[in-house]
């Protein structure tokens, strides 16, 4: 979020103890300490802030607790050195499995945007709560690899002061850069040196095959869809910078919006009785131009899409409105991880059956800025919304080695069950146009490749 200064605080510690001369004491001691950090997990999550030491606790507990369902790593550090922890939940969280599609929420880049980081902590109690009792949540479990970064930028949350609903020095990180502003743009030279959050996050990006992504934010109540910066050729009308997947993100932030308590009202924090949202969605560009942002990042150079989240008028606002935040979010959060089976997916082989990566697989009409590519499995996932797509698959060399014409639906896009799976079966021999030999795999809710 777009804002206009809080002393630097540290990490939330204890002042060292005097030295106790009696053994039993200390152990006394010592045991109270590891009681009162494992009681956010033992006794269910409090809504208050949770500073590192302590978010690093429940991450743990809760990979401790779930160990065939939750998976806790660290993809980098901050400047000060603090993990950038992502916790992945699904049935083999410790590596992808074809045909199961990557999920991501990533909060907190904005250190002094706190609402998210909140919520994605109460996100993943829900989910593993609800694992085996709320057959939606098992389903996504099930057929879905979701990972949540609450923070991205740990040093920016632990240099706010609370509350503060408005900007501080802790948006940046300890560089004082902007992160939402630090990544590679498609359309013009940043001029900016990569900071260690962004390279960790980039690395991320590209090792895995994320499909889908939202990033959570504080300042606005709106969900914001790519472009975010424009040239020439984007721009449709006044204003409003165009993807080739416009349709797509158009659906997507409206599936966050509308299972939102209140946002598709689309009601501005600045004047309440004013819609200055219409349905309580946006594009980033047309809302406000922004050189090197995430989203932007995420759709031309990491094939995947994503939105920005705008969940809170106040940034940091007091702990005993977290509770109603997690109200007002919670189903949209779920909804959203479903759009992710969204379209079409599946593999591409040669005659043979090995797996081609790196062949280009697109909806015609629908070329980006930067070719999708199949992983090294030969992977493939497209977002589409249900109508008749035509499909070609390509090399790097420019051969193009068939198209075929889809012109079925994919059932009703509001529930989980939507996305097919399509192997393409491609005569290596023959340099010429191909016909493919398609064959519909196993459908959404079965298991697509066991752990």
């Amino acid at each position: 979020m777009r804002a206009v200064g809080a002393a630097a605080r540290g990490d939330a510690g204890a002042r060292a103890a005097p030295l106790l001369t009696c053994c039993r004491l200390s152990l006394q001691v010592a045991a109270m300490l590891r009681l009162v950090l494992l009681v956010p997990w033992a006794a269910g999550l409090n809504f208050t802030y949770h500073h590192q030491l302590e978010m690093e606790t429940f991450l743990r507990g809760v990979e401790e607790q779930h160990p065939g369902l939750a998976h806790l790593h660290s993809v980098g550090r901050s400047v000060r050195g603090r993990n950038l922890w992502v916790l992945v939940l699904g049935r083999c969280p410790t590596k992808h499995r074809i045909g199961i599609p990557e999920f991501k929420y990533i909060a907190n880049m904005h250190g002094d945007e706190t609402v998210g980081r909140e919520l994605l902590l109460h996100l993943i109690q829900f989910l593993v709560d609800k694992d085996q009792q709320d057959p939606v949540i098992t389903k996504l479990l099930d057929n879905t690899r979701i990972h949540i970064m609450p923070s991205m930028n740990p040093d920016g949350f632990e240099a706010t002061k609370i509350p503060n609903c408005f900007f501080s020095k802790g948006r940046y990180n300890m560089n004082h850069k902007d992160l939402n502003r630090n990544f590679p743009d498609v359309f013009e030279s940043n001029g900016v040196q990569t900071q260690p959050e962004t390279e960790a996050v980039m690395k991320w990006i590209q090792n895995e095959t994320f499909v889908l992504s939202a990033n959570l934010h504080g300042g606005a109540l709106v969900a914001s869809y790519p472009f975010d910066n424009s040239y020439s050729d984007t721009v449709t009308t006044e204003r409003y910078s165009a993807t080739q997947d416009d349709d797509v993100f158009k659906y997507l932030a409206k599936s966050y919006a509308s299972h939102h308590a209140t946002m598709s009202r689309g009601i501005s924090c600045s004047t309440p009785n004013v819609e200055s949202f219409p349905g309580g969605i946006t594009n980033g560009y047309a809302w406000y131009p922004l050189k090197g942002g995430m989203q932007d990042y995420n759709y031309v150079w990491g094939q995947c899409f994503e939105i920005t989240l705008e969940l809170s008028c106040c940034k940091y606002p007091p702990e005993g409105k977290l509770k109603q935040f997690w109200n007002d979010n919670r189903a949209s959060l779920i909804e959203y991880i479903k759009q992710v089976h969204l379209g079409v997916k599946g593999q591409v082989f040669d005659g043979s059956g090995k797996p081609i990566p790196n062949a280009i697989v697109e909806a015609e009409g629908r070329q980006h800025v930067c070719p999708y590519k199949t992983n090294k499995h030969g992977e493939y996932y497209l977002l589409l919304l249900p109508g008749k797509y035509k499909i070609n698959v390509r090399l790097l060399l420019y051969l193009n080695l068939g198209s075929y014409l889809c012109s079925e639906s994919f059932g009703n896009h509001k529930t989980v069950n939507t996305m097919k799976f399509r192997t393409f079966f491609i005569n290596m021999q023959y340099l010429h146009r191909q016909k493919f030999h398609l064959s519909v795999g196993l459908p959404f809710d079965s298991n697509i490749n066991q752990c």
